[in-house]
């Protein structure tokens, strides 16, 4: 639950921030147990891996009743009773390997889209019913703002993979209807609005980069279906508002967490291809290569460990995608993007040495992917990371 958030940002303020391949894993064939394999970038490699690490997260996490997911395998800890603004993220690597997969195993994809279709029946697991009598969009209101926007978010993914637009529809009622009439005059500017992080009082002036960024890509994906000048209208105030509040150029807050990070990086690329206007494109590449650069967001290249919370685990699943669509884009820089890319694929290899194939199909990513777990309980959030890497690898071209 969101208060569990609290006391890690207070915390993380004190800190600076082999020739054998990847093979294709069945629970019939391990793959050297924990002994390390020096992969061999090939992208039917890389779709091998992302296959099992997507199975091991769907195996092992997904309610496959309700298309909800567990914080820990099988819910052992019954621990998952407040876990709703994750499950936008770890849904989504199931889209992603929907459209990755689904020429090739259309019965798979299919299944996939069914999981994602009890996902919205079952509200996504949002344990606030207050608003479930006012339609479908009440079943996905909460207190918490940013959860809202990281639910309309997944609901345009489903759209769009699914070519379902009551999906987007819904989306769009959440944000007419919940998050952009919290808005409020921000002391940074005239005029300028921002959305606080819940609906109580005291939080009235609590503007944070995690509720801003993605009701900014919320808003730009709003202009981009419906064309309604006031969501590109909205759009253009949110940015404003999380440049206004920028640390520097590169970090979206203090402390740099991967997700904002890579959130209104998607959001400047966005608004980049709805108006034209470089700028965008150019303060997407800066924010997002800082996630894969910065020391303050990485351990030895690659993307750091935020915490083993079900918050913090889950940070790099909102990264990975939009890291991708950055390096994926003909209008992005070509230096920027070719650094990001070498990056996630050295996060990939970092990731796959130290993946233990021998206990497939509970081979569970770690916290922090230059390590190999080891501990009693996997977590979902961890393991929705990794997967979200391999899909995001396997997209990538050679």
């Amino acid at each position: 639950m969101k208060k569990s958030l609290i006391p890690f940002l207070t915390a993380i303020l004190a800190l600076a921030c082999g020739n054998s391949g990847i093979e294709p894993v069945s629970p019939s064939q391990g793959g050297g147990g924990t002994t390390p394999v020096t992969p061999v970038v090939s992208k039917d490699n890389w779709a091998a891996l992302a296959d099992s690490c997507t199975n091991v997260l769907v195996s092992n996490f997904l309610d496959k009743s309700t298309g909800t997911f567990w914080s820990t395998p099988n819910d052992i800890e019954r621990s998952s009773q407040y876990i709703y603004w994750q499950q936008a993220h770890a849904l989504d690597v199931l889209l992603y390997h929907v459209e990755r997969t689904r020429s090739a195993d259309p019965n798979g994809a299919a299944i996939y889209l069914d999981y994602a279709a009890k996902w919205v029946v079952n509200y996504a697991n949002n344990y606030n019913r207050t608003h479930r009598g006012e339609g479908t969009y009440g079943g996905f209101f909460n207190q918490w703002t940013d959860d809202m926007a990281w639910i309309c978010l997944t609901l345009f993914h489903i759209s769009e993979v699914a070519g379902n637009a009551s999906y987007a529809d819904t989306a769009r009622e959440v944000f007419d209807r919940y998050i952009w009439p919290r808005r409020v005059v921000s002391s940074k500017g005239t005029g300028l609005y921002g959305l606080p992080w819940t609906d109580r009082d005291e939080d009235r002036n609590n503007l944070n980069a995690c509720t801003n960024a993605p009701s900014c890509l919320v808003a730009a994906l709003l202009y981009e279906r419906y064309k309604v000048s006031g969501y590109l209208d909205a759009a253009k105030m949110l940015y404003q508002y999380c440049i206004a509040n920028m640390p520097d150029t590169e970090r979206v807050e203090e402390p740099p967490l991967s997700y904002t990070q890579g959130t209104f990086g998607e959001a400047c690329r966005r608004l980049y291809h709805l108006t034209g206007d470089k700028a965008y494109m150019d303060k997407a590449g800066v924010v997002l290569q800082y996630a894969f650069t910065s020391n303050r967001c990485t351990t030895d290249g690659i993307p750091r460990s935020e915490g083993q919370d079900m918050d913090q685990s889950i940070f790099k699943a909102v990264l990975i995608p939009y890291a991708v669509n950055y390096v994926l884009d003909a209008n992005a820089d070509a230096h920027t993007a070719q650094t990001i890319k070498e990056k996630l694929v050295l996060s990939a290899k970092t990731l796959s040495r130290h993946l233990d194939r021998g206990r497939y199909p509970r081979m569970y990513c770690d916290y922090y992917w230059g390590t190999t777990f080891n501990g009693t309980t996997a977590s979902m959030g961890a393991q929705a990371s990794g997967a979200s890497l391999m899909e995001g690898v396997a997209r990538l071209p050679e």
